[in-house]
């Protein structure tokens, strides 16, 4: 009977501590800016969390003490890492005559995250919108230009809106050097280019423009797809470092180097708060699509302002569920 109560207390404690995985997930890729990166300091904090649940003396709540661990895993992490930046933060826009340089390692981008690997099931819907914004693509690639404890410190006071005593009890800090924090850290976010615009639940209007959006991409029809975009609209494709800015040099890309998407089809799911599509295109195995790109849509004022290209599908179809192949 001890056994089986000890089996039983294991397996609860367990269950109690996977009840955090997502949102600790969540803070992790605020942190860090990789969803592979995030996963793993999420599992290690849980790891961490459970080989010392008996030295928990519970003066602190679970999920405070939780937190705790969680920003040491991604303090550590940090110390050594260089800034993850997105192709817009590291040099000018291309032009119509520019080719892309080799590909550059997948630790030096803000890559792309699952919502439902970061985003509650259930939520008030407020709740919701504030989960999604913060880990939006600009969000978290402004995030990067932080130091990390003022990383941690933004994140804890102005997403998750802990207390300033709470922040300074996790860090092991004062108050006054918390609200320090958070005041060179809000001046540093006020210079990057973060869109103070808040992001729209899905409704009528945004559907139709990715209705748009796909119909004009699978007919490759760019006078139409270009209609759906700001005039400063930005397309970037990491892993390469070559970006391009406004209809016309977009227009001159996807005819010319990237007229090999001509074809594709797209399927639908939801990156890093944002709408997002698996693309695949021709050419496969027997006349099926292979998968070519992530392709997450920034969305401001009715139009699209941002295309992100995301081309490791060998990393990333699996990581967000999406089929190997269409047929």
């Amino acid at each position: 009977m001890t056994q089986k109560r000890a089996q039983t207390q294991t397996l609860g404690s367990e269950r109690v501590l996977e009840e955090y995985r997502r949102e600790l997930t969540a803070y992790c890729y605020r942190m860090l800016g990789s969803a592979f990166e995030a996963e793993d300091a999420a599992q290690e904090t849980l790891v961490r969390a459970w080989k010392s649940l008996d030295k928990f003396e519970g003066r602190a709540a679970l999920r405070s003490w939780l937190y705790r661990i969680a920003t040491n895993v991604c303090l550590d992490m940090l110390g050594s890492a260089q800034r993850r930046a997105r192709p817009m933060d590291m040099g000018p826009a291309g032009s119509q005559g520019s080719l892309p340089d080799a590909p550059l390692a997948e630790t030096v981008w803000v890559g792309p995250a699952p919502d439902s690997r970061m985003l509650p099931e259930s939520a008030d819907p407020a709740e919701l919108a504030v989960a999604r914004e913060s880990i939006r693509l600009a969000f978290v690639a402004a995030m990067q230009h932080l130091p990390p404890r003022q990383r941690a410190v933004l994140i804890l006071r102005e997403v998750l809106a802990w207390s300033a005593n709470e922040v300074a009890e996790l860090l092991d800090t004062s108050v006054p050097s918390v609200n320090s924090a958070l005041q060179r850290a809000r001046a540093t976010i006020s210079t990057t280019d973060v869109k103070s615009d808040t992001l729209k639940p899905m409704d009528d209007e945004q559907a139709a423009l990715l209705s748009r959006y796909v119909e004009a991409f699978e007919r490759y029809d760019m006078e139409s797809l270009t209609a759906l975009l700001h005039q400063d609209a930005t397309l970037s494709m990491p892993p390469l470092s070559l970006w391009f800015r406004g209809h016309a040099d977009i227009s001159h890309w996807m005819l010319g180097p990237g007229s090999a998407c001509r074809g594709s089809r797209l399927v639908p799911t939801a990156a890093s708060g944002l709408p997002a599509f698996g693309q695949y295109k021709p050419g496969g195995p027997g006349g099926s699509y292979e998968p070519w790109a992530l392709i997450m849509l920034e969305i401001s004022d009715g139009r699209i302002h941002g295309l992100n290209f995301y081309l490791d599908t060998e990393h990333l179809f699996p990581l967000f569920g999406l089929p190997a192949s269409l047929d």
